[in-house]
């Protein structure tokens, strides 16, 4: 094998921001932001929008997240002329 061509991984919190699910893996994603864990240590944070806490196949339920206002936006943009 070739020397210094693999990343270097370490533990990274990753929080699903629509239902506060959180869980510690390994990852190479670079980020600013930092949290504490349950075992008093502090690790880099990421924010995602949807993980298996929040997605209607793991959940059962359907539910719309906008998290950036991209629906009324688009209703905006193409609800008059659709009429």
């Amino acid at each position: 094998m070739k020397a210094d061509i693999h990343p270097n991984y370490r533990d990274v919190v990753f929080q699903d921001v629509t239902s506060d699910f959180k869980i510690l893996s390994r990852s190479t994603i670079a980020t600013k932001e930092t949290t504490t864990w349950t075992d008093g240590n502090e690790y880099p944070l990421v924010k995602i929008e949807i993980s298996s806490a929040s997605h209607p196949f793991y959940t059962g339920q359907h539910k719309v997240i906008d998290t950036s206002g991209r629906i009324d936006k688009f209703k905006r943009r193409f609800g008059k002329t659709a009429a």
